[in-house]
């Protein structure tokens, strides 16, 4: 027996014996589901039978006694379901609120990429999110941000290089390297993005993708660098030559993106179904509380003709195979005993969930949650972001032409309208400005927006992807100014403001981007503050504040404002 922490080996031997001996039916189980219909994800088909776990293990399946027993007769047993990629942070509130919303729904493990809290505060930022996850009743994995900034066009809160976050791949929970971004970096071999690629290979690690609409020999150029995934596909044609291609295809539907009914033949057929996993990206409160997480991807996918199986499998096995989580996603001797018990599977409505063998939901009622201790140096951190000063109306004035950006009516993508070089309501023409708040540099990036229908007022929000400036639209410098310092003064935000009178605001003030208080009390003031945008003239086509936030995402075509001014992302330079 080693001599290392022999205490911990010894422990870890008498859970074993345990096991083997509840498995072998030499004792009594911990916990047995008695009569269970499961969905068998090595067989793809159900299967009938006891279901033992001991010290939080599933022992084995077949005819069993336990210390305590849960007739399953006339439900469905599944495995707990996984979220390949998310930013918890898009939830607006802490990660403790998240676990809370989505246990309810079959989620036992996410996996998440801390890049927004990271564009705020460097590693600090990911330390915060270590802290406040650890010991959630669902499994918080990490990768570790690889565009901090999304591109060196961003002025965010911190660089990190390859040396900065290598020194995680000691954490167990960090499975690999986050979303390149930079996809343009990448296929021209510029050195921060090589250099961040080649570590997490040499540590062995898995490599998220970004390459919307990559083809051909520069989607050969991305791949071979070493990325595994992908979930920008927003047509077949692209989830298909990317998948024959050797990529993981992540079947995104979102808050901000929707991808789920272009690519749901994917999941018809066992054929491109292994290939493919499910994942949120960006979940906002509201989404949330009235649809759900992966449940709602698989119910809306089996509703339009996919596999209940195969659409199951790939939100539970394919992901935890893929980032090498072999302890999850299946009912099998020696796997984790999460579960997720629901009707039917064509309904998959929930009534209770299990991680690993304890029952943390049941029919409507939630376990109690403790909250994760944060250090109260690092906490206080996170609660005091901003730096920049108040600004005044003539801030914000620019005579000189200024592009006009587009809004595309429910997506993300924006289109180029040309040039202005004043306010023009009747036109639909409102300035838009973003404003650096890490450094209190001064600096602000101004343009013309087309599209978003405000016609008084500003709007305003730090949560503006993915540096996470502050970002502000209005019908007068006056209105902007009166905005962006109400934002200030509440440590971030969003801020609906009319005439000098602050109308509705949703205070962030962790980071800027997560709130403290509970998800339903923080998804109320959201949607006040949508009520009062709309009120004001908001294009009821878009969401006022998600279209606002992805405005200054610099690696999403067509037009992007910066804190430098308006960028041609595919021409790649400023206009």
């Amino acid at each position: 027996m080693p001599d290392n922490n022999s205490q911990d080996f010894e422990r870890k031997l008498m859970k074993k014996q345990r096991i083997i001996a509840a498995a072998s039916g030499r004792m009594p189980a911990d916990l047995v589901l008695k009569n269970a219909t499961f969905v068998n994800v090595f067989s793809n088909r159900l299967q009938k039978a006891d279901i033992a776990v001991c010290d939080g293990i599933i022992a084995g399946f077949g005819d069993y006694e336990g210390v305590r027993e849960v007739d399953m007769t006339g439900k469905v047993v599944c495995p707990g379901l996984l979220d390949g990629h998310i930013h918890l942070e898009s939830s607006l509130v802490a990660p403790v609120e998240f676990v809370k919303a989505v246990i309810p729904h079959g989620t036992t493990t996410v996996i998440t990429d801390p890049h927004e809290i990271a564009n705020v505060m460097g590693t600090e930022g990911i330390d915060y999110m270590l802290q406040a996850t650890k010991g959630l009743p669902v499994d918080v994995r990490f990768m570790l941000p690889s565009c901090v900034p999304s591109t060196p066009l961003d002025e965010s809160g911190a660089v990190l290089s390859y040396q900065d976050i290598t020194e995680y791949y000691e954490n167990p929970r960090v499975l690999g390297l986050a979303e390149m971004m930079d996809f343009y970096g990448v296929i021209h071999g510029e050195d921060q993005c090589i250099l961040k690629i080649l570590d997490a290979q040499a540590h062995h690690r898995k490599i998220d993708g970004h390459g919307p609409g990559l083809s051909n020999k520069e989607l050969n150029a991305y791949i071979s660098a070493g990325v595994y995934t992908d979930h920008e596909c927003s047509t077949l044609e692209e989830a298909i030559e990317k998948l024959e291609r050797g990529q993981m295809i992540m079947i995104r539907e979102g808050t901000a993106a929707h991808n789920l009914d272009a690519l749901i033949p994917l999941l018809k057929t066992q054929e491109y179904g292994d290939r493919c996993i499910l994942c949120c990206d960006d979940k906002h409160p509201s989404d949330l509380l009235h649809n759900g997480h992966i449940d709602h991807i698989i119910k809306r996918a089996v509703k339009e003709g996919a596999d209940p199986i195969i659409a199951l499998k790939a939100g539970s096995l394919n992901t935890a195979k893929h980032f090498r989580l072999n302890d999850r996603g299946a009912i099998a001797p020696g796997y984790l005993a999460d579960f997720m018990v629901v009707d039917n599977l064509a309904d998959f409505n929930v009534s209770q969930v299990y991680k690993e063998g304890e029952l943390v939901y049941n029919e409507g009622r939630l376990s109690q949650i403790e909250i994760p201790f944060i250090e109260a140096n690092l906490n206080e951190k996170a609660h005091d972001t901003f730096r920049n000063g108040a600004f005044r109306p003539e801030d914000f004035q620019e005579d000189r032409q200024r592009a006009v950006i587009g809004t595309v009516d429910g997506e993300i993508i924006t289109t180029n309208q040309g040039f202005s070089d004043h306010i023009d309501l009747e036109k639909d023409i409102l300035k838009v400005a973003v404003i650096e708040r890490h450094h209190g540099t001064g600096h602000i990036g101004i343009g013309y927006l087309k599209g978003y229908g405000l016609r008084s007022g500003a709007v305003a929000t730090s949560f503006a992807h993915d540096s996470h400036n502050i970002i502000a639209v209005g019908t007068s410098e006056q209105d902007i100014a009166a905005a962006v310092n109400r934002l200030t003064e509440n440590h971030g935000g969003i801020v609906v403001e009319r005439g000098g009178r602050i109308e509705a605001e949703v205070m962030l003030n962790i980071a800027g981007l997560m709130a403290d208080e509970p998800l339903p009390v923080v998804n109320e003031k959201l949607e006040k503050a949508k009520e009062k945008a709309l009120a004001a003239g908001v294009n009821p086509g878009i969401d006022p504040f998600m279209t606002l936030s992805f405005l200054s995402l610099p690696v999403i075509p067509e037009l992007r404002l910066t804190t430098r001014g308006v960028f041609d992302v595919s021409q790649q330079k400023y206009i």
